[in-house]
């Protein structure tokens, strides 16, 4: 068969159709992970995520610290806690899919009842103790008695000491407490939630927006409350949307 010139005009531009179609596609797949002012998603634990995919012996084992108050600590309805089904070692279970050959430590150092200030002065010695390839901050639900301005130098003195040490940081904002008027967008728990995502601007560092993921609830306690084991403690259902977040970071 011989194939004409037009023919093989037509093969060459469906070709840099489909390139383009992908190109596009990645643009606004990275669109719809970030919004301005925001560290992108592909870029920010690339070294980190290259570690992942490394084998034995040429590995080493990555350490994830999750410090915060009692979500993350597993607590569920108090005293119960449930370490395997909080987002922590959901989040573990999740990164081992993708990456299978990555020997990881999650060192949980939450406290239940913790603000960030007592969280700020623990944090040489219980967090960067541990040398971690990331840390997550979570402390926003309890920061509501310690105030914004008090609240605002803890974590920024935490992102601070992790930056010193080249360490990434992952915030996250407030999960649900269903005592809060979420009609009322002056609420306190959005007020932290704004202020996190401020800081996370202003120091380049990853968010993991927790208060938005459970938006779709808000304007249904019914619905809400399926999602929590206590007023302000997630269930294990509630901690894999949490979980499903943070699993975004360590995607290519």
């Amino acid at each position: 068969m011989k194939i004409t010139r037009p023919f093989i005009h037509q093969i060459k531009s469906s070709t840099v159709l489909i390139f383009l179609l992908s190109i596009l596609t990645v643009f606004f797949a990275h669109a719809q992970n970030s919004e301005p002012g925001m560290v992108d998603h592909s870029d920010y634990l690339s070294d980190l995520k290259n570690e992942l995919l490394k084998k034995w012996p040429q590995n080493r084992t990555v350490n994830i610290v999750f410090h915060g108050h009692s979500v993350p600590a597993g607590y569920f309805k108090t005293p119960h806690v449930n370490t395997m089904g909080a987002y922590p070692n959901l989040f573990l279970k999740k990164l081992k899919e993708i990456y299978p050959y990555a020997p990881v430590n999650v060192i949980v150092t939450a406290i239940g009842g913790e603000n960030s200030l007592n969280g700020s002065i623990r944090f040489e010695k219980d967090v960067l103790t541990h040398k971690p390839d990331v840390i997550l901050i979570d402390y926003a639900l309890n920061d509501r008695g310690a105030g914004l301005e008090k609240a605002k130098e803890a974590w920024s003195w935490m992102i601070k000491m992790a930056k010193e040490q080249d360490i990434p940081v992952i915030l996250l904002t407030p999960s649900p407490d269903q005592r809060v008027d979420y009609e009322n967008p002056d609420n306190e728990l959005k007020k932290h939630t704004d202020q996190i995502i401020q800081l996370a601007k202003e120091n380049q560092v990853a968010l993991v927006d927790t208060y938005k993921i459970f938006g779709f609830l808000y304007s249904n306690k019914e619905q809400l409350s399926k999602y929590m084991s206590q007023v302000n403690h997630p269930n294990e259902q509630g901690h894999e949307l949490i979980a499903n977040e943070i699993i975004e970071w360590f995607k290519w």
